[in-house]
């Protein structure tokens, strides 16, 4: 069976979708999997020795200078791997009408079906439009967490029943960075798009400087301007600390997948190391944790919800709970 998954973005969206392609794999021994997505998260799909081909999609870059004829040339060549191959199975698990414009330019194999989300999840964006490119629309719980949501849809699809807990098989990225400690080391990922998801300087710094008094090196990673300049503020408060260079995204994953303790608000890289099942501290102020929460490993704490984020003391005592499971 040769199954194409569309899920374009956003970072921590593409991770949650990686057990349905374990599943996949589980219980259609021999299927053959492709995956459209981002061109900016294709290394990371890559980590997934389970998908065969990754398609990038450039929609982001292409709208910017759609009228040019290199950008034309790019989406022929789009339209060309998309058809390269017939597909027994297309699923599309972001529910939006450009995933579901994709699912239907896929070329299908004779008696081959789209399949896609039959309605939203409560604060998702959903496009109900989406439906009508559908073949079998998959109907999920209004609060099914963005795991689970991937994994009904691919179950629903297939008529199997999700009977592990998630998988999500990556492997680590095969870099040696000269940023990269020898020693162990905490990470920090401070930064967000939303302002009102991110936890105060205060509290990071407090939670910092608790850290460094054991021994731990904090570094601190940035995505824009504005997060560096709050990298170096929190370097100056806490002991040791280290602001990270400007990293691509393979750095970024392998920072998170080596690091012995991650702390991060609701963020990508967060559930990057989540995934990765390391002591991971993931903190909600302003986004709701039953979304997507780490519940696969008991090396994940999540503290926090929308209106109350956790107080140092909750951050601090999860952080050594964490770090005293680990051997010296």
């Amino acid at each position: 069976m040769n199954i194409l998954v569309v899920r374009v973005s956003s970072l921590g969206d593409v991770v949650h979708n990686m057990p349905m392609v374990a599943d996949l794999r589980r219980h259609v021994p021999g299927a053959t999997i492709d995956w459209v997505v981002e061109e900016s998260y294709t290394s990371l799909v890559r980590l997934n020795d389970s998908v065969r081909d990754v398609i990038p999609f450039a929609l982001r870059r292409w709208r910017r200078n759609i009228a040019s004829a290199a950008t034309r040339a790019e989406m022929r060549g789009f339209y060309r791997a998309l058809r390269a191959k017939s597909y027994d199975l297309v699923l599309d698990t972001q529910g939006l009408f450009k995933t579901g414009l994709v699912m239907r330019m896929a070329r299908l194999a004779p008696g081959g079906r789209r399949v896609g989300l039959a309605n939203a999840t409560e604060g998702s964006g959903y496009e109900a439009i989406s439906r009508i490119f559908h073949t079998q629309s998959i109907p999920v719980p209004l609060r099914a967490h963005a795991v689970e949501r991937a994994r009904l849809v691919a179950a629903g699809a297939l008529g199997y029943r999700i009977d592990s807990p998630a998988d999500f098989h990556l492997a680590p990225p095969q870099l040696a960075p000269a940023w990269l400690p020898q020693e162990p080391y905490a990470v920090f990922f401070h930064g967000t798009a939303r302002a009102a998801k991110g936890w105060a300087p205060a509290r990071w710094i407090a939670l910092g400087r608790s850290l460094a008094e054991r021994g731990l090196i904090v570094l601190l990673p940035w995505g824009s301007a504005v997060e560096r300049a709050a990298a170096e503020a929190l370097a100056v408060a806490i002991p040791g600390a280290r602001v990270l260079p400007s990293l691509p995204l393979m750095e970024a994953v392998l920072l998170a997948q080596r690091a012995s303790l991650a702390v991060g608000v609701d963020t990508g890289l967060t559930h990057i190391a989540a995934a990765y099942n390391r002591p991971t501290i993931e903190i909600y102020c302003d986004s709701p944790r039953w979304k997507t929460e780490g519940n696969w490993s008991n090396a994940i704490i999540n503290l926090g919800e929308i209106g109350a984020p956790p107080e140092v003391r909750e951050v601090q005592a999860a952080a050594f709970s964490l770090l005293d499971r680990q051997p010296a």
